[in-house]
């Protein structure tokens, strides 16, 4: 504002001029002091109602008062105009804001401070209470009659919402602005106040209100799939229809549980669109009162059905999408929305229609007989069907050829239907936003989700109490005195050797001198003064634990009482843990192995692979032993996912809720246990599980799309899709960020990295002949420098294609990532449902991944023509992937194809890139190799294998090889790797028995042979080569023969 002139303010509000302020010099900094203060009344029933508060602002403009001349009245100029937004006196925030005045010329600002005498709604209304905003924004791909010449037309829209008792309010859009073809609207832009009294035009937009947009597939609406993205993209920028308004409406706690009721008894609301001739001033003939009735017609009377069940969806708030307009008939209103009439003509006297005219465009029918005959709907499904089947990527010629949807109606009112069927033949859609401040279903916060998750899962039983009692102290007794035996005798063989006289009896004198040369010794190497130490403790634990004594004792005689009672006590102790030594000594067991929580999972794994179902077990329950690896989650996981391979679906739960024990917090623990629950028909606690792991942890695109698997599996569709358009969100996101890390280092480096050609398949041949062709073996050390790439700890997916085979390969979807993770868990049932989805999803021929995932369900079920066929169709799509190459492998293997099985392996091998199950590829490559008696070529396979991930199996294949070859000393080393492995596989100690045999070590061998017959009675050969040599039979059983050292040669 310019310095000097005179200025007021005027004040408007709902169409009442409340005031003016008094005139006011405009200071030289460009600032005015008003000191203006105006009131209007407000009440629920009043002419300012809470729905006016929520859609009309207070108008205030600034008008120039100039210098009149003589005899002449004072003249004003407006300046500028502002708004001011009332909507946060119903959000219970006092407002203070500086309103934008918006001129011809320049902005400027008036400080405005608006309140009340007393909130406008109670507590009880703010708290039940919600406030409903829609905007409409465009109608876009319009038909070809709407056109910018000739007579003025007014395009409007409205839709019904209720209000408290039986009575509904109609919000109603006027006045939309046909654009010819051109540029698209432009994102973000502003919303406009629904008010025709706003001279300037910046003021038409309501602050900080916004249309921003968004990808199609986010939306809720019509036409979001990704065949309509290209008639999307062409309608937005032809000639539309644009509104940009926002209508809001006040719904008290009566409304709103009036408004749940609606949507629940009907989901589809209809949206009416029209367009109205305006009066026109031109003279003619005709009377001006008929010519007005004239022009005042409705034409293209056409409806778009909006589905609002979203909103009864927890924490749903918002619907945006695009709606398509279908030529608006009663019987088909009603059939969907159970509306009776049109809203229009509620509505006569705000839009000037008169009372006796009726639209003509379709309401003629009255709702009573408004229900179509069969025939009338068999075509409206005809035309439905035809119409989704061919989306809007069609030319407008296309759209012309469409057949009429009521044939069967009478040729009147089939011509009175041509204007508005216009809106079905150009694919005609509204895009609007219906949103609430607060959702009418609200959605389960974090803290309760969490509290009744911890309901759900058992409290673990606290770990015992250490004892510490008079039994366990004597059994410290006990121990200690073993131990110091045990040292003693060694100190005595060191000195007097192991050997004894030829009658097995050392005479008294003898005796007697070997025992006080180790006491010599023993009192010389302060050896004695260091047992006794480690006895002393054991001593006085029991002094205090069995006897009780912690105090001083009273007299001398009591002590010497006392001492000559605990050294009988003693020695008598001492006696009974001496004979124990002498019986253990002469049984000794085998030692126990000492083996890493990677190795005994890697056990367990060769066991299921080899269907050794007991052995793993055995091992799983070795490597989730608490007093080993405390606290551990993951090997509780993995646990339950072999549980769940065994269809034990309840220990299955027990070993997932132990998980989620020991991390409430824990995503894949509560994806699990959702799973399980699934299974088990707990559909409740499953749905808690997944909707907490997705309030967790809100970015999990494996979440989301496990919560829509589940809600579809419960029939809600609604919540199943917003849970899908969740994860393809995040999905999209991720995405789009991997493909910018490439393209900034492209950028940055300049040149493209050029893969190196991939080898010829019978490379691996040649490869053997130079891999360690006379090396020695040393003991195993790959699980200290490297951890087995197998199980859940591994992020790579078994069946994903090789980034070497990108060619042709299809983008990653939402399921195929929940695939991935449900593999690993063994989780069949949910599988196949998201390969179903997978199906759906895909516009041309499925994936290498999905056929290869499709593979290794139904080998899981013994079905291996139908994994031949999906193999078959893998090759053919991508044949450059090793993982479908060994998935065809073990195929063979199992059939007892070797033949083909070797080629496959060997072909697996050839490729640059590993297989994600290589361990086995070597395994039962080096067994077939051990059966064609191609000794060196087994061995080096087995080498590769102890090389990635060595194991009792692996190294067993080496010595077997070696054995073969003749090559005992090194036989003889790899069979000891196994041997530290595994301590309890009976072909390993029936080999070394072999060698010990070869060597002429007649003692060891019969030691061998004792162990192999003492491992084979307690297992048998199940953990053994014949365990990754013989496949299993159809029933799961392992072909057994009988064993001893001879049936090895």
């Amino acid at each position: 504002v310019a310095a000097g002139p005179i200025t007021l303010v005027h004040a408007e509000y709902n169409g009442v001029i409340l005031g003016e302020s008094s005139k006011t010099d405009v200071l030289p900094n460009g600032t005015a002091n008003y000191n203006f203060m105006t009131s209007f009344e407000s009440s629920p029933n009043g002419p300012n109602s809470l729905d006016d508060i929520a859609q009309k602002p207070v108008l205030l403009t600034v008008v120039e008062v100039l210098q009149k001349e003589k005899k002449q009245k004072e003249k004003t100029v407006p300046l500028g105009q502002a708004v001011v937004d009332l909507l946060p006196l119903l959000q219970g925030t006092a407002l203070t804001s500086t309103a934008t005045v918006t001129t011809s010329y320049s902005l400027g600002g008036l400080e405005v401070a608006v309140c009340t005498k007393e909130p406008l709604l109670s507590a009880t209304q703010f708290a039940n209470g919600n406030l409903l905003s829609i905007t409409l924004e465009a109608a876009y791909s319009v038909p070809e009659a709407f056109a910018a010449t000739g007579p003025l037309q007014n395009y409007m829209a409205c839709l019904q919402v209720p209000a408290a008792g039986e009575k509904e309010f109609p919000l109603l859009f006027k006045n939309g602005i046909l654009k010819l073809a051109g540029e698209k609207e432009p994102l973000p832009r502003p919303k406009k106040w629904p008010l025709a009294n706003i001279m300037a035009p910046g003021a038409l937009s309501i602050p900080n209100s916004f249309i921003v947009g968004g990808p199609y597939d986010d939306e809720d609406g019509e036409l979001n799939k990704r065949e309509d993205r290209e008639f999307r993209i062409q309608a937005e920028s032809m000639k539309r229809i644009v509104w940009d308004t926002e209508r809001r409406c006040y719904l008290d706690p009566a409304a709103v549980a009036i408004l749940q009721k609606r949507i629940a008894e009907c989901q589809y609301w209809p949206v009416e669109v029209c367009r109205m001739s305006v009066a026109s001033s031109s003279k003619g003939k005709t009377s001006k009162a008929d010519k007005g009735d004239e022009d005042k017609q409705i034409f293209f009377h056409g409806v778009a059905y909006v589905n609002m069940v979203p909103l009864l969806c927890p924490g749903v708030k918002q619907i945006r999408g695009a709606f398509r307009v279908f030529a608006y008939q009663d019987s088909e209103v009603f059939e969907k929305t159970k509306s009776q009439h049109s809203v229009f003509r509620d509505l006569r006297t705000q839009i000037g229609l008169p009372k006796e005219e009726s639209c003509t465009s379709g309401i003629s029918t009255p709702p009573s007989r408004a229900v179509p005959s069969k025939t009338q709907k068999e075509d409206k499904e005809k035309l439905t069907r035809d119409k989704d089947s061919s989306r809007r990527v069609r030319s407008r010629e296309a759209h012309c050829n469409m057949v009429a949807p009521f044939p069967h109606q009478s040729m009147t009112l089939r011509e009175q239907c041509l204007p508005s069927q216009q809106y079905v033949e150009a694919g005609t859609f509204l895009m609007m936003e219906i949103k609430l401040d607060k959702a009418l279903v609200p959605k389960r916060l974090r803290e309760e989700l969490t509290r009744r998750v911890k309901q759900m899962i058992p409290p673990r039983a606290p770990l015992p109490p250490r004892t510490a009692g008079a039994k366990k102290a004597v059994e410290d007794y006990h121990n200690r005195v073993t131990s110091i035996a045990v040292a003693i005798l060694s100190e005595y063989h060191e000195l007097f050797g192991k050997q004894l006289p030829d009658q097995g009896v050392i005479d008294h004198q003898t005796l007697e001198e070997q025992k006080r040369q180790l006491n010599f010794e023993l009192n010389s190497s302060g050896k004695y003064f260091a047992f006794k130490e480690q006895l002393k403790y054991a001593v006085v634990k029991i002094v205090r634990e069995k006897y009780l004594k912690t105090t001083a004792f009273e007299s001398q005689e009591q002590l010497q009482a006392f001492l000559s009672e605990l050294y009988v006590y003693l020695v008598d102790q001492m006696h009974i843990a001496l004979n124990q030594v002498g019986r253990n000594l002469a049984a000794s067991p085998a030692p126990l192995s000492c083996t890493t929580e990677e190795q005994l999972w890697l056990f367990a794994h060769e066991a299921e692979v080899n269907r050794d179902y007991k052995l793993a077990s055995l091992y799983h329950q070795q490597v989730k032993e608490p007093l080993l690896f405390p606290h551990n989650i993951q090997y509780w996981l993995d646990y339950g996912a072999f549980c769940l391979l065994l269809e034990e679906t309840t220990k299955a739960q027990e070993c997932f809720q132990q998980a989620l024990s020991l991390d409430p917090h824990h995503i894949q623990s509560l994806l699990l246990c959702g799973i399980v629950a699934v299974k088990l028909q707990h559909y409740e606690e499953a749905e808690i599980f997944f909707e907490d792991a997705c309030c967790l942890e809100p970015s999990n695109i494996v979440a989301w799309t496990l919560s829509g698997l589940f809600y579809e599996l419960q029939n809600n569709n609604i919540q199943a899709e917003i849970a899908f358009r969740e994860a393809k969100k995040l999905l999209r996101a991720e995405l789009a960020k991997e493909r910018s890390i490439p393209e900034a280092a492209e950028g940055e480096g300049g040149k493209k990295h050029i893969s190196p050609p991939l080898p010829p398949p019978g490379f691996y041949t040649v490869l053997l002949g130079f891999l360690c062709p006379c090396q020695g073996l040393s003991p195993c050390s790959c699980f200290r420098n490297k951890k087995p790439t197998l199980g859940l700890m591994e992020t790579r997916f078994l069946a994903a294609p090789s980034p070497g085979s990108a060619l042709g390969q299809s983008p990653c979807t939402i399921f195929m990532k929940a695939v991935e993770f449900l593999m690993k868990v063994n989780a069949i049932q949910f599988v196949h449902r998201a390969l179903a989805h997978e199906l759906l999803s895909l516009q041309g021929d499925p994936s290498c991944a999905y056929y290869l995932v499709l593979a290794q369900t139904s080998l899981l079920r013994e079905d291996l023509s139908k994994c031949e066929e999906c193999l078959h169709e893998a090759v053919r799509i991508d044949c450059m992937n090793p993982n479908v190459w060994a998935q065809k492998g073990h195929l063979c293997y199992l059939k007892r194809d070797f033949g083909d099985a070797k080629e496959c392996y060997e072909r697996t091998i050839s490729f640059l890139e590993d297989a994600a199950d290589m361990h086995f590829v070597y395994l039962r490559l080096g067994s077939i190799y051990l059966e064609e008696k191609e000794y060196g070529r087994a061995k080096q396979t087995y080498l590769l294998a102890c090389k990635n991930s060595a194991s009792c199996l692996t190294w067993l294949g080496v010595g077997i090889a070696c054995y073969r070859l003749e090559e005992m000393v090194e036989a003889e080393d790899a069979l000891s790797e196994a041997n530290a492995l595994n301590n309890t596989n009976a072909e390993v100690w029936g080999y070394l028995t072999l060698i010990c045999l070869q060597g002429g070590r007649q003692l060891e061998a019969e030691q061998c042979y004792k162990y192999t017959i003492k491992v084979w009675v307690c297992t048998g050969l199940g953990a053994g080569r014949a365990g990754h040599r013989l496949p299993a039979q159809r029933d799961g059983s392992r072909p057994r023969v009988p064993f001893s050292p001879a049936s090895l040669i």
